[in-house]
């Protein structure tokens, strides 16, 4: 019985090991999207927000 417990956790390990160095993040390519900069440091979004505090007489809120 204990023979069966410790060939079972050395699968499990072994399972663990090969799904670490192996496994979809070690494929070619990444499926996540580029990432984009935080607003405050998007030159776009801050020359908005600037042409948007320019604007006299227009309420944008």
């Amino acid at each position: 019985m204990t023979l069966y417990f410790l060939a079972a956790i050395g699968a499990v390990t072994l399972l663990v090991l090969l799904w670490k160095g192996f496994g979809p993040d070690t494929l070619g390519g990444s499926s996540e999207r580029p990432e984009r900069p935080a607003p405050d440091d998007d030159p776009e979004f801050l020359r908005r927000i600037s042409e948007q505090q320019r604007k006299p007489g227009e309420d944008n809120r």
